[in-house]
């Protein structure tokens, strides 16, 4: 039987904090689907399609090398709704502090109580990339900081090339 796991997120920009939780979870399904939150009232800083050929560049390496395959979808609903229609068994979910286990045992409850059948599993970030956050990676991007210990290379141009053409 096919095991599929979701990881959702904004992914606004893909980070090594991301790809440490993605190397992680590769290892954990047969198929890892990164679903990118789509939200009506926040206005990201890189589409949709170009989050998925983030995702799709710097996560299809890690999911090649241990056979597993990997899917981008977007949603709006809940993730849970969405783990549903792609089939998933498990949630995948980050912590990178005590702060974020607190509030993710709040939403795995939640889930939990609306979607039973969905098991919620939570990867612990690497020491290394516990600090990192996409909001910290946009600001220091957008005050002409180098990111790139934050972000794999391609994101990191492509960072640049955005913070570029938004200069005065």
């Amino acid at each position: 039987m096919l095991r599929t796991a979701l990881y959702a997120g904004s992914f606004d920009p893909v980070t090594n904090g991301h790809l440490d939780v993605v190397r992680q979870a590769v290892r954990l399904a047969d198929r890892l689907v990164l679903a990118i939150g789509i939200h009506p009232g926040k206005v990201p800083l890189f589409s949709a399609e170009e989050r998925a050929a983030m995702l799709e560049e710097t996560c299809g390496p890690l999911a090649a090398a241990v056979g597993t395959t990997i899917e981008c979808i977007t949603f709006g609903g809940l993730v849970v709704t969405a783990a549903r229609e792609e089939g998933a068994v498990a949630l995948i979910r980050g912590l990178r502090d005590g702060t974020d286990l607190d509030y993710e045992m709040q939403l795995a409850g939640m889930n939990g109580a609306m979607a039973p059948e969905i098991a919620t599993v939570f990867l612990p970030a690497s020491p290394l990339v516990r600090p990192i956050t996409a909001t910290l990676v946009r600001q220091i991007a957008a005050m002409g900081g180098d990111v790139s210990t934050f972000v794999p290379p391609a994101v990191a141009a492509r960072l640049k090339v955005r913070f570029a053409a938004r200069a005065p």
